[in-house]
């Protein structure tokens, strides 16, 4: 909680590295302001190769560090793997490998089930090896396996390559989130959390325009949902490779800061975040929260909320062919949703850290979610398209902003980095089974409501 932070504004830090004896104060503007340009000049030709923000200087302070850079765009691909099932299905995906009944509902059902139980494993790797290290082999990892898919000759196979997908892509968002408490302040992880998110909600678009562009392709021994694992599988797996070497171990090992900057980094998360950093792992730490009352509180909030998102996530392309349209229009219209999803998800983030408040923020677009859903459920969808097609944007302007805020949240109330990575692997990991209530919703026998 706010009270449980230490109060050392005025303490004295060496520079790091620096055998001088000088000292810098706890509040060196100037050393952060000096961090946060400096970060803003390396990030911006980064941006450059994610292609989905305008390059511009302003821009730039959405991003308060380097490594949030890097780790968007691997978040990005992430996403987009986890994603482009859907759209591979609008393609006959499920015809070709011979689907039927629930199989389709199987394989994402079956995915969540790794998805959720590595979560915590492969945090507690992150914290004893290095974010850098581990966040890089997962994507790697997982690029290779998203490329297998396009291998699959029937739903044996590919449920095969699915739960190994889920075991490798189950770490990144619990160890991004991690990550990044390392190098921001609790005022800055709501809005943070919420840009990395906004990447999962551009991946699925961006997904539906790669579909529409690989669909296309005329192939005598390829079909097009083969090319779209080919296409998506290829960029996780070139951005993994590149993130090894551009990532940082921490603030003290970034290459790109002086001293200086270095110092006020630190100087800043122990003002407002931390006890202490660059704390060794200690397993008993990691754990020393779980007899706390709030515990249960937390993996209740944490089970439930995600339900919304990963119904959007995983059936959006569904929900708009029940509107009745072919499969290029199907992929094309899932696109202005989830731009009006991420737009949403960075404004109702951003007056989250300004007001300093999430419960109201949260309950807000779990509300906005739930009444397109509503929607959904109570009209027939054939003979109102307008209004379905509307409630599919309340549905993503409201489902995507809880995974921010909720993790933003938790994370600002633990000052202890042991205690912070175990909660946040668990937590993530018990959202991650929502995906399966949301697959076990969307079964064939109700189709087509």
């Amino acid at each position: 909680m706010m009270s449980e932070l230490k109060s050392i504004e005025m303490a004295k830090v060496p520079y790091p590295e620096v055998d001088t004896g000088q000292t810098i104060s706890y509040t060196d503007t100037e050393g952060e302001r000096s961090y946060v340009r400096k970060i803003d000049f390396i990030v911006l030709p980064t941006l450059c190769l994610v292609g989905h923000l305008a390059c511009e200087t302003q821009l730039m302070e959405i991003f308060a560090n380097f490594e949030a850079c890097v780790i968007v765009q691997m978040y990005f691909f992430d996403c987009m793997d986890r994603s482009n099932l859907a759209n591979a299905k609008t393609d006959g995906l499920d015809e070709d490998l011979h689907l039927k009944g629930n199989d389709y509902s199987l394989l994402i059902l079956l995915f969540y089930i790794p998805f959720g139980l590595f979560d915590l494993p492969w945090n507690l790797f992150i914290k004893r090896f290095s974010g850098r290290i581990m966040l890089s082999i997962l994507s790697i990892v997982w690029g290779v396996l998203a490329l297998c898919q396009c291998a699959a000759k029937d739903f044996g196979s590919l449920l095969t390559i699915r739960i190994i997908l889920g075991v490798f892509e189950a770490g990144f968002f619990a160890g991004a989130t991690f990550y990044l408490t390392l190098f921001y302040t609790r005022g800055e992880m709501g809005f943070r959390l919420a840009i990395m998110q906004s990447f999962a909600v551009l991946a699925s678009a961006f997904s539906g325009l790669i579909s529409f562009g690989a669909f296309q392709i005329n192939h005598p021994a390829v079909k097009g949902w083969q090319w779209l694992f080919i296409i998506e599988g290829s960029m996780t797996l070139i951005t993994g490779a590149v993130a090894i070497f551009l990532l940082p171990d921490g603030v003290q090992k970034a290459w790109f800061l002086t001293n200086r900057e270095k110092a006020a980094a630190t100087a800043r998360l122990l003002r407002d975040t931390s006890l202490e950093v660059n704390t060794q792992f200690d397993l008993k730490a990691c754990f020393q929260s779980w007899n706390d009352w709030k515990f249960p509180v937390w993996c209740l909030i944490t089970f439930t909320y995600p339900v919304a998102y990963a119904t959007a996530m995983n059936f959006f392309p569904l929900i708009v062919q029940r509107l009745g349209y072919s499969v290029i229009k199907t992929n094309l219209w899932t696109v202005a949703p989830n731009l009006v999803g991420a737009v949403v998800l960075l404004c109702v983030a951003k007056s989250s850290d300004y007001f300093r408040e999430r419960t109201l923020h949260i309950v807000f677009s779990l509300a906005v979610s739930l009444v397109g859903i509503i929607i959904l459920i109570a009209i027939d969808v054939q003979k109102n398209k307008g209004v379905a097609y509307f409630a599919c944007f309340l549905m993503a302007a409201g489902s995507y902003i809880p995974s921010s805020l909720v993790h933003a949240w938790h994370n600002n109330n633990n000052v202890h980095e042991n205690s912070r990575v175990a909660n946040t692997g668990f937590f993530v990991g018990l959202g991650n089974f929502a995906g399966v209530l949301s697959a076990g919703t969307f079964r064939t026998q109700y189709a087509p409501k």
